[in-house]
């Protein structure tokens, strides 16, 4: 942010003519769009007509799916505006509306993947205790509210002139230049730019990895009793989920943190750095659909009929032991706490949840 925008310092300039982020940008995008549009409708389309019910888990996938799929059209705007040599050529309207669905769908993969990570933390450590609350339409209302609130905090981007022409360059910016009087104080701009850092980046990454923690202990400690394809899925879901929290988001929330701190004490900023992390933020576009993969035996079975492959009669066996485990853990942790009324009307409910245990 900028509090005098008729001259813009040398840095900002520099970055602007940035060859490498002309260049880098418009092909990384570009690849992650060919990937991630074919990928994602693909994985909507498994999640959405072939695999019932339609749980808690499987609702947050199909919002991540959306999700990929909204942030992957507003690429094609981005590969265009950095191909022209960062020069916007569409209306305002347009830059504002692109800018905030690029980075609404970005925070909402993130939040999207804690609540799938939280609720299989619930299904596998506490399948019992907490079954009431995993239900579809508390699934659909936190996506809901998910997304108001995240809508809210970029508010002030969406009722906002993102465009700025740089005379020095003869160009027009989308987002590159964003004026001081956009918010009314210091303190406005640094509630605005440290709070989704802090509510839509390191909570959830806390959070996620807390979850993964324990149901990696969990699933190592019942590894007599449950199927080995399974517990080897499970674990490998972990470490993805994981891996694209340091890999995709770790590098640009933390460079865009070091970027603010020093843009508020009036120093100079990051930005170029930012902008070249920005694209690996995307790149989970194209990893989520494995964790669909290894999410849901729906979901992976499917994928081996689309490609050719049969169902092997040990996918069907894993299915059926992860089935059977999760009816003894329910019932045994019911028994021994008294709760043993009604258990012949919920197992057949706990069973169709283990397919995305």
């Amino acid at each position: 942010m900028y509090k005098n925008v008729s001259r813009l310092d040398n840095a900002t300039l520099d970055m602007l003519r940035n060859p490498a982020i002309m260049m880098t940008l418009p092909f990384v995008y570009g690849l992650i769009a060919l990937i991630s549009i074919p990928g994602n409708t693909f994985s909507l389309w498994v999640l959405f007509f072939h695999i019932k019910p339609k749980v808690p888990s499987v609702i947050f996938m199909i919002n991540l799916s959306l999700t990929d799929l909204a942030l992957a059209s507003c690429l094609p705007f981005q590969i265009m505006y950095h191909a022209r040599q960062n020069h916007w050529t569409y209306s305002k309207d347009l830059c504002s509306f692109v800018t905030v669905m690029f980075y609404a769908n970005t925070y909402s993969s993130l939040v999207t993947m804690t609540c799938i990570s939280f609720d299989r933390y619930l299904g596998v450590v506490y399948p019992m205790k907490f079954y009431k609350w995993r239900r579809k339409r508390y699934a659909v209302a936190i996506c809901l509210v998910m997304w108001l609130l995240i809508l809210l905090s970029l508010w002030p981007l969406a009722a906002t002139d993102l465009t700025y022409e740089v005379k020095e360059l003869e160009i027009t910016t989308c987002f590159d230049v964003l004026k001081w009087e956009m918010l009314p104080t210091i303190e406005a701009w640094a509630a605005f730019l440290l709070m989704p850092f802090i509510f839509f980046f390191l909570i959830p990454f806390i959070v996620t990895v807390a979850c993964y923690i324990c149901i990696i202990r969990k699933l190592i400690q019942a590894s007599n009793q449950q199927g080995n394809g399974q517990k080897t899925r499970s674990i490998s879901l972990a470490i993805i989920v994981v891996l694209v929290f340091v890999i995709c988001f770790a590098p640009n929330n933390f460079v865009l943190l070091g970027h603010i701190l020093s843009r508020l004490r009036g120093k100079e900023g990051f930005y170029h750095i930012y902008k070249l992390t920005l694209c690996l933020s995307c790149l989970n576009n194209c990893i989520d659909p494995f964790i669909y993969y290894f999410a849901s035996t729906e979901f992976y079975k499917k994928f081996k009929q689309v490609i050719g492959q049969k169902v092997s009669i040990s996918d069907t066996l894993e299915t059926r032991r992860g089935s059977v485990f999760s009816a003894r853990t329910v019932s045994a942790r019911s028994m021994s706490s008294g709760h043993v009324e009604g258990m012949d009307v919920l197992r057949p409910s706990l069973q169709r949840h283990e397919s995305v245990f």
